[in-house]
């Protein structure tokens, strides 16, 4: 699984011709990472490989032909730690131009062509506070590593904060007059013209703008109109602390302006009642408008994403909220060509499933979903109307195809579970569901069932069951590389993942529940799948079963470590979770904590949630194996957690192993990190489920 293919986005030219997208390989024998781009013929579906060019990265088809891209180089030919730009025709990559060497780490290119033939491009970089780019290359050394602070938005995620923040930059390439050829030879001849323009540095009140907004933003935080005249970007409220809101506004800037034209779209008051994280601003096809997603609670991240749509146009935005009701909250969305409709992504019910929402929807506007299973990584409307989706699913890491918008899928591409040797023999058929009731709620409960190799109903196999991060979040029909489920059952278990409270995707009423709530509806609720289990699925032993989670799922682990639950099981596996919760400020982002323990950190009294759900006041009952991961850079939940947890366990005498990575944050990602992880982790599962031939994990 680690070494198989690892694909990216599938990205069409114009006219929809063909689609292009990264595949990267990991070979374990050369600890090297190896990434191509293959290409798809959307009408003959033949696959070839587009370039094995390493220094080919963020193409965008861009120009005067359907198959004119621009390219950024990771190295410049200075050498001095910036980046090149690069035009090229994609059937003759060979004859690429050279159009612009740019002196910082710039990425995240959005690009279109003006009028005028010129490409009117976006990048983004970290930036001084004078707003000139940021290149640690180039950066003067200082002679003390001292950090200070007055606020405390310290440090966030795996990062401590600096004064240089991300911003996005504009630039315009010219056309060379009398330089394009034809079609299929030449993709035109541009030079970078003048200085590249910050919008965003330079915004201050309280904080500063930034964006992209980090730790997980990236050029889905800001755009640029069709015809190259206007931008949008996305910062966190300049207005609050950073730490203790997650307020985040929209502002529009003309191209051609600067920091100080730039007007927000929707700042607080602008729509009553909405003060929340703002996502995903996109411009319509025609640049007529401007849609994004914002949350109502300025406290919670986890709210109802709602959509709205205003006009860009500045002095009369006219915003307007479109299908206000859905009870789901979209992660994604795209515009038709039309622009009569969104294509919107959306967890429901286990999936990550795309719905059509015309523009005017009314507030009580039911949309109907067109794909089902899987969650996507990417969509793209295709010139012919059709949508082409990039998504995974449990049996498959990469799944292409086409959908029109009455739901028929048109056509496969890409299937990896059928052409990666690794995946072969993956299918639908290792997966199923059921729905268990709970004393928590009133509607029923999810969980996946995933099935061992050759597995038979006739056999008995141990009980893997995993309980998932956030708490808000959910187990959805996807493919991980982390934490995958098919990898986990395939040690010979049958592995069990239930959403309980907390989870999204079955309205918000039950995501918003788990509030001042950890240690009791979510508890009860996995106490209920589990005797679901033990008493409907006779070839699942319980006997012989573990648990395992992580964030969420990890102080889960540690609060059922002093509960009865934690005696059902044979081991238990904590990944970054809590272990006290008296401790919970020594996080980042407090509103997190704030919103999910019912307020802020006053007296530690017993009529205190960070009191009452704090897996430490249970260590008298602590008694079941346990195997604890924590690693350095995780800012989110402190290594002192996992540290903790360790020590008390190995004072009590209960068998336990602690990991460290000291290079990785609240994931695992370097590959061969992730070998030893689970390695590891199913070292001691194996041994304490008494699988056949175990090996001792001591």
């Amino acid at each position: 699984m680690l070494a198989a293919p690892r694909r990216g986005v599938a990205l069409a030219n114009p006219s929809g011709d063909f689609a292009i997208y990264t595949s990267t390989n990991y070979s374990f024998e050369d600890h090297k990472a190896m990434t191509v781009w293959e290409q798809i013929n959307l009408s003959s579906g033949a696959f070839s490989t587009w370039t094995t060019d390493p220094n080919v990265s963020e193409v965008v088809f861009v120009g005067p032909y359907s198959t004119s891209i621009l390219y950024i180089n990771a190295t410049n030919e200075e050498g001095d730690g910036g980046i090149s730009l690069y035009t090229a025709d994609a059937a003759h990559l060979e004859s690429a131009s050279l159009v612009a060497s740019l002196p910082a780490p710039f990425s995240g290119l959005k690009a279109v062509s003006a009028k005028s033939g010129d490409i009117h491009f976006l990048v983004a970089a970290q930036a001084y506070p004078n707003g000139t780019a940021y290149n640690e290359d180039l950066a003067e050394a200082p002679a003390s590593t001292a950090r200070v602070y007055t606020d405390i938005y310290v440090r966030h995620w795996d990062t401590y904060l600096t004064p240089q923040r991300y911003a996005v930059f504009g630039g315009v390439l010219t056309r060379r007059t009398g330089t394009y050829s034809n079609s299929t030879s030449s993709s035109g001849s541009y030079s970078l013209r003048g200085q590249l323009t910050n919008y965003v540095t330079g915004k201050c009140n309280v904080t500063c703008a930034e964006s992209p907004v980090q730790p997980f933003g990236g050029s889905g935080d800001y755009d640029i109109s069709p015809d190259g005249s206007q931008v949008i970007f996305l910062t966190k409220n300049i207005d609050l602390p950073l730490a203790n809101f997650t307020s985040s506004q929209i502002y529009w800037v003309p191209f051609n302006g600067s920091v100080d034209d730039s007007i927000p779209i929707n700042p607080i008051g602008a729509t009553p009642g909405v003060e929340g994280a703002s996502a995903s601003p996109t411009f319509s096809k025609d640049g007529s408008k401007i849609a994004y997603l914002q949350m109502n609670g300025i406290y919670y991240e986890s709210d109802r994403n709602i959509i709205y749509i205003a006009n860009a146009n500045p002095t009369n935005l006219n915003i307007t909220s479109v299908a206000g009701d859905w009870d789901r909250s979209p992660d994604v969305l795209v515009w038709s060509n039309d622009g009569s409709v969104l294509y919107v992504a959306a967890p429901d019910l286990g999936r990550g499933r795309v719905f059509p929402v015309p523009i005017d929807a009314a507030a009580d506007y039911e949309p109907t979903n067109i794909t089902d299973e899987g969650v996507p990584a990417g969509m793209q409307v295709l010139a012919n109307n059709q949508i082409l989706v990039s998504d995974s699913k449990i049996w498959s890491s990469r799944d292409i195809y086409t959908v029109n918008s009455e739901g028929n899928v048109t056509n496969i591409y890409l299937q990896a579970n059928v052409v990666d040797p690794a995946l072969s023999g993956l299918g639908p058929q290792d997966v199923s569901e059921f729905y268990f009731s709970s004393n928590s709620t009133e509607i029923d409960l999810q969980s996946w069932i995933i099935y061992p190799a050759n597995f038979s109903v006739n056999k008995t196999y141990p009980l893997a069951f995993l309980v998932h991060g956030g708490p808000q979040g959910g187990f959805y029909n996807s493919w991980s590389t982390r934490w995958n489920y098919k990898v986990w059952a395939d040690q010979g278990y049958v592995v069990i993942a239930p959403n309980p409270t907390a989870s999204s995707g079955w309205g918000q009423n039950l995501t918003d529940a788990v509030s001042a709530h950890w240690g009791d509806y979510p508890y009860w609720d996995l106490v209920y799948a589990w005797d679901y289990v033990n008493t409907s699925l006779p070839y699942v032993d319980t006997a012989r079963g573990i648990a395992a989670g992580a964030s969420f799922g990890g102080y889960m682990m540690n609060w059922i470590q002093g509960h009865p639950l934690g005696r059902r099981f044979n081991a238990l596996v904590t990944h970054d979770g809590v272990t006290n919760t008296l401790a919970d400020y020594a996080t980042e982002e407090l509103w997190f904590i704030n919103h999910d323990q019912g307020g802020i950190f006053t007296s530690p009294n017993e009529t205190s949630t960070y009191y009452r759900w704090n897996p430490i006041l249970y260590y008298e009952n602590w008694a079941t194996p346990h195997f604890v991961v924590h690693s350095d850079l995780d800012y989110r939940l402190p290594v002192s957690e996992g540290l903790m947890l360790f020590n008390m366990l190995q004072v009590k005498g209960v068998p336990s192993k602690f990991l460290n990575f000291p290079d990785e944050n609240h994931w695992v990602l370097n590959q061969e990190n992730s070998l030893v992880w689970h390695r590891e982790i199913y070292k001691w599962i194996n041994y304490y489920s008494g699988l056949s031939g175990a090996e001792s994990p001591y």
